[in-house]
């Protein structure tokens, strides 16, 4: 692996500045909110500022002061940041995001896991970018779902960083690519923080065995998809045709990837009660800067394709959950207990999706809680 800086260069910024200005904007009906999609008035004013007021400069320096590296001579490099912890003990912590996020949305958790707590105990952090997010290698072959990637990420840790064993925290694909991992490495990952359960493993089930939470479950799900699933059933199907629009335009993909951030978090019906227009944008670029908009999409189409597994999939590894209440994925602990050794299942008081980001405090609670009292 070699030191890794981000420097975008200024003929993109300047670039990414003229498209803005020159967006031609679609109607929209009137006092519709977000119920159509992304509102209009909104993302106006945030396009507005991505050109005029937005510093790029200045988030690259703050992500700049943490440790990057990046693999080399490898059949997909990996961008990753590895924070070492300033305790009398370390704990090896792999964090691992999902979409429409990327490595940033674990910026906050870094200070926080890497500084020592009352016992002295604190988190050697590493971050990695998923192949076709931000600044790792664009997977050029088909078939990089989350198994494969759970082995990348497998070898990394062993190979590339020399850990004989560690923890890993992950949401949405992060929390599938982690159940992979464990799967793969059994007796090497000591213990699973996750703020999900992979719904992958859940719509590969046999559902007659199903419960009543599980089936109630089935039943919300299914209006869910019929009201807020379609971008799955794009990103499933036919990612390259979003991946047009997604890569040309920054009006286009602020208005994808923003409505989740807007859906998907505790904010009141305020979406900069949990978020600042720094933190959505910077989120942002790292996907505009990096052209790697279409590149994030493919995973849902490499899981949808899998050949499903013959045998199937236990988790012998410690499990801790922690369900954030505005999150878009509730899959029932019922169902968690057939694939995992569930040691906890919290239910926080407040908070979504993008836990790290929006609550950073309340997460580093629950993985020190879940990890307290492990050896390494």
């Amino acid at each position: 692996m070699e030191p890794f800086k981000i420097e975008i260069n200024t003929d993109l910024l300047e670039d990414l500045k003229s498209r803005l200005l020159k967006t031609r904007w679609p109607d929209e009906i009137k006092n519709s909110s977000w119920n159509y999609g992304t509102n209009l008035s909104y993302l106006k004013e945030l396009c507005n500022y991505w050109a005029n007021d937005f510093s790029w400069i200045a988030q690259e320096a703050l992500l700049n002061q943490f440790d990057h590296f990046k693999t080399e001579n490898e059949e997909i490099n990996l961008h990753f940041i590895h924070q070492k912890g300033k305790g009398k003990k370390n704990l090896p912590l792999l964090l691992i995001h999902g979409w429409p996020d990327s490595f940033y949305r674990f910026i906050k958790l870094i200070p926080l896991l890497t500084e020592p707590d009352e016992n002295g105990v604190a988190f050697d952090v590493i971050i990695p970018s998923i192949p076709g997010f931000g600044f790792s290698d664009i997977p050029r072959e088909s078939g990089c779902g989350p198994a494969k990637i759970a082995a990348l990420f497998n070898k990394l840790m062993t190979e590339t960083l020399a850990y004989e064993s560690w923890f890993i925290q992950g949401g949405d694909w992060g929390a599938s690519i982690a159940t992979q991992m464990a799967a793969q490495e059994k007796g090497k990952i000591q213990g699973l923080h996750l703020t999900n359960v992979p719904p992958d493993l859940f719509f590969t089930a046999n559902f007659a065995e199903f419960g009543e939470d599980e089936n109630e479950y089935l039943q919300a799900a299914g209006k869910w998809q019929r009201t807020e699933g379609a971008y799955v059933a794009v990103h499933s199907s036919k990612p390259q045709t979003l991946a047009y629009g997604l890569n040309d335009s920054p009006v286009a993909l602020a208005a994808w990837i923003v409505e989740k951030f807007n859906s998907w978090s505790d904010n009141d019906g305020n979406i900069e009660a949990a978020f600042s227009k720094d933190e959505l944008l910077t989120n942002l670029s790292i996907y505009w800067f990096t052209g790697t908009a279409g590149a994030a999409t493919r995973i849902y189409y490499e899981t949808a394709h899998q050949i499903p597994a013959k045998e199937k999939l236990e988790i012998h590894a410690p499990v801790y959950f922690s369900i954030f209440p505005k999150d878009c994925i509730q899959i029932p602990e019922a169902f968690a207990k057939r694939i995992y050794n569930v040691k906890s299942w919290n239910n926080i008081e407040r908070g979504g999706h993008f836990a790290a980001l929006e609550t950073p405090g309340l997460l580093e609670k629950e993985i020190r809680k879940a990890f307290a009292g492990f050896s390494y």
